[in-house]
């Protein structure tokens, strides 16, 4: 006979089996992450650029191969190999799609990357172009004789020459609709010309100055990278501001290489990296999510090598960035990235303190971030270190001149094992203050 005890320990059973599965459903939906990815090379060449049409179907460029994937960049497969240093690939669907290289021509498909054709005259070597449909494209060509600007109105049957400027001639070309877009020599010469008759003429608008990546979300909203900063314009590229990147704190190089945007609001951006002991260095990801006024960074817990070339969003929760190395790698993300964003080192207040002080971190202990705040009187040379439970330093948080304020700075520990550290104020070389902090992973 079930009795009522049974009943209700039954129900209790089944409950918990349902509210384990509800937990760990909700936890994994709302923890973020990436994991690596490969992509096969077989000449030992380099990625050099790579499209997602959607958050499955992706392509990629290398020195002597077109790759595709059907399932997010899992498994990438050959499709086409012989042309020899491709630098762009794009797709205006999921059929239709154009790359292009600096000692080839421009290359199309119509069924999704399975086949190529060649689509331009043997005199055209482009290096980088710019896809308006599938009739519409402008190649930039930096060879000083026989480059310049090129558009074609009918899918490449025929081409016009609309600039040629001999050493000026552009290797980079940006195009936000019809009528106005941007080139530039991001390797030599620079400057930045822009057209707003389709190309038809094109007028300098910054001297000495040039781009890698650029994109408008508006005829004057937009950002560009030559490499190294992020630059905004609000007046359609007339003149720019540099967006102040993360810095100091754990990160060695605060570049920023590549950006997608997502909307006007939120970009992400690659190209920065941290520095561990042992000279170990672990890339970093960028993300702001209101249009560069602040940009925050995570270190995905992968062993992705650093310098990341390529980054691109389809969604807010689809991602991806690979480097360009010999052996290319990748990492991934189908929930959104890591949901632990760091600052570096942040003056939260200018206001003068009364004396040095050291806080104690927050939170602690910690999982795998910790923030470390503390003040400074006058300005000084400030050193703040963290050791391990042996007194070994570890890393230097911060090692610079800084202005009388309080400051604050992230420490990730996905580098390192769980345990007791200590980290110490150092100003002009007199110890301040130490405290200890604890890492449980």
């Amino acid at each position: 006979m079930i009795t009522l005890q049974n009943k209700l320990t039954n129900l209790f059973f089944y409950l918990s089996i349902l509210f384990f599965i509800i937990g760990f459903n909700f936890r994994d939906a709302m923890v973020g992450n990436w994991y690596q990815q490969f992509l096969p090379m077989p000449t030992g060449g380099s990625v050099r650029d790579i499209y997602f049409v959607d958050s499955l179907l992706g392509f990629a460029v290398s020195d002597s191969c077109i790759l595709k994937t059907t399932n997010g960049g899992d498994n990438w497969i050959i499709k086409q190999q012989g042309y020899y240093i491709l630098n762009r690939i794009k797709f205006i669907n999921r059929d239709t799609g154009f790359a292009c290289g600096g000692n080839n021509k421009l290359l199309k498909t119509i069924n999704s990357g399975e086949n190529w054709i060649i689509t331009t005259p043997s005199t055209i070597f482009p290096f980088d172009m710019a896809v308006l449909n599938s009739d519409t494209i402008w190649l930039a060509s930096s060879n000083p004789v026989t480059g310049g600007v090129f558009r074609t109105t009918n899918g490449g049957l025929n081409w016009t020459q609309q600039f040629s400027g001999g050493n000026q001639n552009p290797n980079k070309i940006y195009m936000y609709n019809a009528r106005m877009g941007f080139m530039s020599n991001s390797s030599a010469l620079p400057n930045i010309y822009k057209t707003s008759n389709s190309g038809v003429s094109w007028n300098i608008i910054n001297s000495g100055e040039k781009f890698i990546q650029m994109f408008f979300v508006d005829s004057l909203t937009g950002w560009r990278t030559k490499g190294d900063t992020m630059k905004f314009t609000s007046n359609g590229g007339l003149s720019w501001s540099r967006q102040l990147m993360p810095y100091g704190g754990m990160i060695f190089s605060s570049n920023l290489l590549r950006f997608s945007v997502l909307n006007r609001d939120t970009i992400w951006g690659c190209g920065g990296y941290v520095l561990y002991p042992n000279n170990r260095v672990k890339s970093i990801i960028y993300r702001t999510t209101n249009g560069g006024g602040n940009w925050f960074f995570q270190i995905p817990d992968t062993s992705l090598l650093p310098f990341e070339s390529y980054i691109q969003f389809t969604d807010k929760y689809h991602g991806w960035a690979y480097s360009s190395n010999i052996t290319p790698t990748g990492i991934h993300t189908t929930n959104g990235g890591d949901t632990t964003f760091l600052i570096g080192v942040q003056q939260i207040t200018n206001n003068i303190p009364k004396d040095f002080k050291l806080y104690q971190n927050y939170p602690n202990p910690f999982n795998p971030k910790t923030n470390i705040k503390y003040e400074i009187a006058k300005s000084k040379n400030v050193i703040l270190r963290i050791y391990d439970i042996t007194g070994k330093e570890i890393i230097s948080l911060v090692n610079q001149k800084q202005n009388a304020g309080t400051y604050e700075v992230d420490f990730s520990g996905s580098g390192y094992s769980s345990g007791v550290y200590f980290y110490s104020l150092i100003i002009d070389g007199k110890l301040i203050d130490t405290k200890k902090m604890i890492l449980i992973k």
